[in-house]
């Protein structure tokens, strides 16, 4: 048992002119009025709702904050995605022609070919920090004495390209390194069934639109849920497209007549392109379908379904047989209802036929219109005197490139929009502000123009 041992300490005496305060009451509380807004009800609300004290609201607050920081802050020592973008490339990465970038995998020149479309910019960003640092031209000619950058040039228009959200659509679109085989799905067991058709529709999901798309789902998913799905996948509204596959104009020519040429069979290829795609995941949706177990399961419930409520109702008693009048009065009730099914129908149809006849209409008389409204506008920029200096006469180079971005411009915009160009520049009057509105136009269709304009940029 612990023993108590007194110490010999004497407290030394009060300092002179010291007196005890005297006993005083504390003051009575006063009650404050928390507003229902700000850090404070905030606060006071998640003390409430999670039943905390203030030190362990503190203390979760503060581990919160250590925990956000630790994931989403690079402190530069590689601790943050360790060994990305610092792995050793193989011979075919590092021996990529940068003039051949459409054929270079982007995504294995920074080290993200196990990620490729699940990247985000944050692996992208630290990707191609860490990549420059070690393969910089001045860093190689320091150590070995080399002076090709050709990898580098790889590296710095991966990087242009992935993080440019419409051409890493387009290379995303065409990505040939991504496993897109769909196996023979009749030799598979259900359950094989169910896991690939999770990865196929997984891999497919990502053209999607419309995020997040719904998952294939397990071998006993309920039938609001299988119906979901394949109600997704045929109104499947896909992004893809096929620009990646677009052949450049021959270098050096000025001809407009190439340019179009070549603009028209792109567009055509793309077109073509997509039909076929469009048409491929149709067919897999509709083999998927015709294979999916869960619909015989579900198809066999319905019908155990019925069949029980039938042997429920003949055990409830047969129904009654119906006399001569009451059959006749049948029949000629069920007459009148299909003979207004049939008129409904050949009325939707005429209406049908009409609204399609009229679209067909409207859509031939605005392709009529827009050779006239193009003209108006081409009669303008030639008042202009092709934007030149006064006195100053264009050059036939000036004038060919002008009509040919008017071309340019007048594919990229629908009729009406052409239509309102030409009421704006016949109102502004020849001149700088005819010019104005060319360039607003341009700049009013965004990512479709870029690149292709000059003189009207």
């Amino acid at each position: 048992m612990a023993s108590v041992i007194t110490l010999p300490f004497t407290l030394p005496s009060a300092p002179s002119g010291w007196t005890k305060p005297s006993a005083s009451k504390p003051s009575a509380p006063t009650q404050l009025t928390l507003y229902p807004a700000g850090p404070s009800f905030i606060g006071a609300a998640r003390r409430q709702i999670l039943q905390r004290s203030f030190e362990e609201d503190d203390k979760n607050i503060i581990k919160a904050r250590e925990e956000a920081e630790a994931s989403n802050v690079d402190k530069g020592d590689g601790s943050l995605y360790p060994g990305l973008g610092e792995e050793e490339e193989p011979h075919h990465v590092l021996s990529q022609d940068p003039k051949e970038w459409k054929k270079q995998d982007h995504y294995a020149v920074l080290g993200l070919g196990h990620l490729r479309y699940k990247a985000h910019d944050e692996h992208i960003r630290i990707a191609h920090r860490r990549k420059v640092l070690r393969h910089h031209p001045d860093k190689k000619a320091a150590q070995h004495g080399a002076n090709d950058d050709s990898f580098f040039k790889c590296i710095q228009k991966a990087h242009e390209t992935l993080t440019h959200s419409d051409k890493r659509k387009q290379f995303d679109s065409v990505d040939w390194n991504i496993e897109d085989e769909v196996p023979d799905l009749k030799s598979l067991s259900p359950e094989e069934f169910v896991s690939t058709c999770n990865k196929i529709f997984s891999r497919e999901g990502r053209f999607s639109r419309v995020q997040p798309v719904p998952e294939f789902g397990s071998l006993d998913a309920p039938k609001k849920e299988v119906e979901g799905f394949y109600d997704f996948f045929y109104n499947f509204d896909s992004w893809r497209s096929f620009e990646w596959h677009d052949k450049e104009v021959n270098e050096g020519s000025d001809n407009r007549d190439d340019k179009r040429f070549t603009e028209k069979k792109n567009k055509s290829e793309r077109t073509r392109r997509k039909k076929e795609d469009n048409t491929r995941l149709r067919t897999l949706v509709d083999q998927v379908l015709a294979l999916d177990p869960r619909i015989k399961r579900i198809k066999a419930e319905e019908k155990a379904a019925r069949d029980a409520k039938k042997k429920g109702s003949v055990a409830n008693g047969a129904p009654k047989a119906l006399t001569p009048a009451q059959k006749k009065a049948a029949e000629e009730q069920k007459k009148k209802e299909e003979a207004e099914k049939k008129e409904a129908d050949k009325k939707a149809n005429e209406a049908s036929k009409g609204d399609r006849e009229a679209a067909k209409k409207a859509k031939e008389a605005a392709r009529k219109n827009l050779k006239k409204w193009k003209k108006s506008i081409a009669t303008i920029i030639s008042s202009s005197n092709y934007f030149q200096p006064e006195g100053q006469s264009p050059s036939a180079a000036v004038v060919e490139k002008q009509l040919a971005e008017l071309d340019i411009l007048v594919d990229i915009l629908e009729p009406e929009e052409v239509k309102d160009l030409k009421e704006k520049i016949e109102k502004a009057g020849n001149g700088a502000p005819a010019k104005a509105a060319l360039v607003e136009s341009v700049k009013a269709a965004g990512a479709k123009g870029e690149g292709k304009f000059t003189e009207f940029a």
